[in-house]
């Protein structure tokens, strides 16, 4: 037997009278490390927070020393029987082999069931997919059935029509016609005439054909469905020109029971497009070439007269209330079903477009921007007219969404008219301040409602802003350009204004045309400007924003307001611009009166004179120091146009700035002479 492991020494004597070596501090308790969500990290983070880090070193080291005790106790304890195993262990192969062999055995019996139901379940499959070959094949044969019976229905029925389309509308109908027809549909007490039996017959072909079109489209590669492409093409083109037959024929007798059936026909054959294109070719198209003559014989209407749409809007007008009203009331009639036709667009307003376009063209040129302007809001003026027709805004906002509604709105370009007017504006003004002096009202025409104004380029500034808002000019859905324009002007006039002061203060125009009439304007003629400043600032922050703002009503009021704010902000700028002008005027005083103040040099002789007289009068440059002010405040322009303000501003500034120069002299005089 090999040598036992030694056992461990013996124990001292202060392990046999102190604790046992297996008791431990309270705060240590081993029972942790057996737990399944001990984390060793986290438990000496723990622990060191209140026990002293040599503490948990040595008490670790000792109950590793102690597991390591107990286990060499547990080796030693069964170290004999396990070195004795290989002698018990007898016969172990003869053991494995008996447990084999029905194993083996259980396994064979399984593959054997296992290859039994993959063969069950393959039949199965097998026999679900006939199944489901079966069911497909049935459904398309059924599919196919269906198809041919609607096939021979609708052409049966489509033989009971009347050979003759005017064979219904006049009554010559042969008996036997007359009896299938009336044997097709119940008729209340024998009174539906033929024309709606017609075009009941022609609704009930036309589910028919609807049914036997999506029949179509779920077999349409199969080659029974292609061998009767010809029967149904055939059916399809019979069934079309009946059914626009009939319905021509109901819009011109006034049938509302005819022309809702076929109405319904074309919807359940998805042929709303044909309805539409009947009507318009057939009632619409006569009508509006009445008005506007646009074919070979017509030729084309030139001049600004003949390219005024708006008498020809009314008389168009007159023609839908009396012959198109029936069909668009029948087609947008609440749970009709009939909301897929668009009458509105598709007959009338193509067939109106059309007409302007071969008959009036020149209506759509915006090179004539009043003519324009006047056909543009009576097309507006029609269009909202046509949208009375509209049952509800959701049908307003699909007839603004038709093709033929956008094309039209595409043929009048306003973004040209804008630009038009633009130079037309802007041009005026531009020419008014490139003058090279101010001209007074009184040298041309003038409208009464800028009499309080006395330049013609203040005349014109207004002119031009309220150009920008008048019934004439304005487009309302230009109207952010025209705003953008109306703060362009007021911007273009403040700049002329204030170029023009700043080159006279430097005594040349420099690089800056348009500024030669402030270096040769008088004194009084910058009070025109004060003037004409603050009535446009009054006007401009009063009426002419009660007018704008009233334009724009429409507008939300977040919108009403920066309109309102950009406005004032002009109008403040040129209220910015008086103290300049004042300041100017001042200067030009103040170099007059300076003029009189250099005769204070002559006080020198005087004072060395050895026979002086004595000074019982005032020197002769004291009666003119003051005259140019009190010649200008005194004049017929400043008592007339400058206010009790502006004139006060005017006299304490010119005071102030005379006594200061005389103030200078006088110092400079003094020290010279002592």
């Amino acid at each position: 037997m090999p040598d036992q492991i030694s056992s461990p020494a013996p124990r001292s004597a202060t392990d046999l009278f102190s604790d046992p070596l297996d008791s431990h501090p309270l705060w240590f308790k081993p029972s942790l490390f057996l737990s399944p969500n001990f984390d060793s990290e986290s438990y000496i983070t723990e622990l060191r927070t209140f026990v002293p880090f040599d503490t948990l070193r040595s008490e670790l080291q000792a109950h590793l020393s102690s597991l390591n005790h107990e286990l060499i106790d547990l080796i030693n304890r069964d170290y004999a029987d396990f070195v004795n195993l290989s002698t018990k262990l007898v016969d172990v192969d003869s053991a494995v082999l008996r447990m084999r062999a029905p194993l083996l055995e259980l396994r064979d019996k399984i593959q054997g069931f296992r290859g039994a139901v993959e063969g069950s379940l393959l039949a199965l499959k097998d026999g679900l997919s006939q199944r489901a070959e079966a069911t497909a094949a049935r459904e398309v044969l059924e599919l196919l059935l269906d198809t041919f019976h609607v096939v021979s229905k609708v052409e049966k029925l489509i033989k009971e029509l009347p050979s003759v389309a005017s064979d219904w509308s006049n009554g010559d109908v042969n008996p036997v016609q007359k009896k299938n027809a009336s044997g097709l549909q119940h008729v209340e007490n024998g009174t539906t005439n033929l024309r709606e039996t017609q075009s009941m017959l022609l609704e009930r072909i036309a589910s028919e054909m609807n049914r036997l079109n999506f029949y179509i489209a779920h077999a349409q590669n199969l080659p029974f469905i292609q061998n009767m492409e010809k029967r149904i093409r055939s059916a399809s083109l019979l069934l079309d020109a009946s059914l626009g037959h009939c319905f021509v024929d109901g819009l011109e007798h006034w049938d509302a029971n005819a022309i809702y059936n076929c109405l319904r026909a074309y919807a359940a054959v998805d042929s709303t497009s044909n309805a539409e294109e009947i009507f318009r070719t057939t009632i619409v198209a006569p009508l509006i070439q009445k008005v506007i003559p646009h074919g070979s014989s017509g030729g084309l209407v030139s001049g600004a007269s003949g390219d005024e749409l708006e008498n020809d809007y009314q008389q168009i007008k007159k023609y839908v209330e009396n012959d198109c009203k029936l069909l668009l009331e029948i087609s947008s009639a609440e749970n009709s079903g009939l909301h897929v036709f668009d009458f509105l667009a598709n007959s009338i307003l193509k067939e109106v477009l059309a007409a302007i376009q071969k008959g009036k063209p020149g209506a759509f040129s915006p090179g004539r921007p009043k003519e324009f302007l006047k056909n543009y809001k009576s097309s507006l003026d029609f269009l909202a007219y046509l949208e009375g027709y509209c049952p509800s805004r959701a049908a307003v906002a699909k007839f603004r969404a038709e093709p033929v509604y956008v094309e039209f709105m595409k043929q009048w370009k306003v973004g040209v008219y804008f630009s038009l007017r633009f130079q037309e504006i802007a041009g005026a003004l531009d020419s008014a301040l490139t003058a090279s002096s101010l001209v007074l009202v009184q040298n041309y025409q003038s409208d009464e409602n800028s009499q309080n104004l006395t330049l013609k380029q203040s005349v014109t500034l207004l002119e031009s802003l309220r150009s920008c808002w008048s019934e004439e000019v304005l487009v309302l859905s230009c109207s952010d350009k025209f705003l953008r324009l109306s703060l362009q002007l007021l911007s273009r006039y403040s700049n002329w204004l204030s170029s023009g002061l700043a080159a006279r203060k430097k005594g040349s125009a420099g690089a800056n045309p348009g500024c030669e009439w402030a270096l040769s304007a008088a004194p009084d003629d910058f009070v025109y400007i004060i003037h004409d400043i603050n009535c446009l600032a009054k006007e401009i922050s009063g009426a002419y924003l009660d007018h704008v703002l009233q334009v724009l009503s429409s507008c939300s009021t977040e919108v009403l307001d920066l309109v309102k704010q950009s406005i004032l902000y002009c109008g403040k700028s040129l209220d910015d611009l008086l103290p300049l002008v004042i300041n100017t005027i001042m200067e030009a005083l103040v170099q007059k009166s300076v003029e009189d103040l250099r005769q204070l040099k002559g006080i020198t002789a005087t004072y060395r004179m050895t026979n002086k007289p004595l000074p019982v009068r005032h020197s002769p440059y004291v009666a003119g120091v003051l005259r140019p002010l009190k010649t200008f405040l005194d004049g017929e322009r400043a008592t007339t146009y400058l206010t009790n303000a502006a004139r006060n501003d005017l006299l304490l500034g010119a005071a102030t700035e005379i006594t200061g120069r005389y103030y200078e002299l006088a110092a400079d005089l003094v020290s010279v002479v002592g």
